[in-house]
């Protein structure tokens, strides 16, 4: 199964990152409690067990997706007649739940506050940041790294994890009826379109360059931040941390629903400012421009949006031109 999985990565129709996913699964649960029976033992009564068992640690999601794992092995089994039919899995509703994302005045909030802990020393002792963060001496003071990457994710709607893949030469400053950053990522979920960025992102790459350039760390092949940090997975780590001690700061970790918020609580703010203040934008272009689906937008973003929040839009009303041309075209 591994083997398919594998050559779908080769041909392009599975990501990497998700068959390293779906390989740390088997390890984890999946093959220590099977890995040594025929799969003919494997009946709705052991995947209910299954099921009750890691339900008790995992989300939902999580869930259904270690399932999707056993499937996918029992599945081949039928395939190359190592098992006559599959079980009948338990079913499982998946809830979703919003990641939180911040209000305008929360986004303004924790900017402050990431640019006034500039340059400022964790408060936390040496031992328990090396120790229980797992952080360098020189990651103990907050850079100004911290703040561009909150301005830049809620302006450019990239995921978090782009933020240890971005080079300048994944850049390209567009002038010409508007002006914006054209971002040619490296390929995300299957996903390989440009993403184009609001104008204020254009002003936070020029400072972060400048920044940079004074140090020799704004080459093509250089990353836009933390760039002098070569670990990519260490870097993530650390951007991490400094913005959980924003959260801390200003008292955001938690949303109104008592969601815990994150570095993707500001991809989730960018896709939910455009839905409240873009004027007339449709879903798909901007599901396409965030390289996800509409799908993903009703699900997980725009059900946070209220009518509360479009109250004018909802209030609106046609004006008498427009109103007679809706009459004809019925007509």
């Amino acid at each position: 199964m591994l083997t398919n999985e594998h050559a779908r990565v080769e041909r392009g129709e599975f990501s990497s990152g998700s068959l390293k996913v779906l390989r740390n699964r088997l390890d984890a649960h999946i093959l220590p409690r099977w890995g040594k029976q025929r799969p003919e033992d494997i009946d709705h009564a052991q995947l209910l067990a299954f099921t009750q068992y890691l339900s008790k640690s995992f989300s939902t999601i999580t869930v259904s997706q270690y399932l999707v794992a056993v499937r996918k092995i029992l599945t081949l089994a039928v395939a190359v007649n190592a098992l006559d039919k599959l079980p009948e899995f338990p079913k499982v509703r998946v809830q979703t739940n919003s990641r939180g994302a911040f209000t305008p005045t929360e986004y303004w909030q924790i900017m402050r506050t990431a640019r006034k802990l500039q340059n400022t020393r964790h408060p936390d002792s040496d031992s328990t940041l090396r120790k229980s963060y797992r952080l360098r001496s020189a990651e103990y003071t907050m850079p100004p790294d911290v703040a561009w990457v909150i301005g830049f994710m809620v302006n450019s709607f990239i995921r978090p994890s782009d933020l240890k893949t971005l080079k300048h030469r994944h850049v390209e400053v567009v002038r010409n009826g508007n002006t914006y950053l054209r971002l040619n990522l490296p390929k995300t979920k299957s996903h390989t379109r440009p993403i184009v960025t609001l104008q204020p992102a254009v002003r936070i790459y020029q400072q972060l360059t400048q920044h940079h350039s004074a140090r020799n760390l704004a080459a093509p092949d250089d990353y836009l931040f933390l760039p002098h940090l070569r670990d990519r997975a260490y870097a993530h780590w650390v951007l991490s941390f400094y913005f959980n001690w924003v959260l801390a700061r200003t008292g955001l970790k938690l949303g109104a629903h008592g969601q815990e918020r994150s570095l993707y609580s500001l991809r989730h703010s960018s896709i939910t400012f455009r839905l409240l203040y873009g004027q007339g934008i449709d879903l798909l272009t901007l599901a396409r421009n965030a390289r996800t689906s509409v799908d993903m937008i009703n699900q997980h973003y725009a059900s946070t949006v209220t009518g509360e929040q479009n109250i004018g839009m909802l209030q609106s009303r046609r004006t008498r031109q427009h109103s007679q041309l809706s009459h004809t075209v019925i007509s």
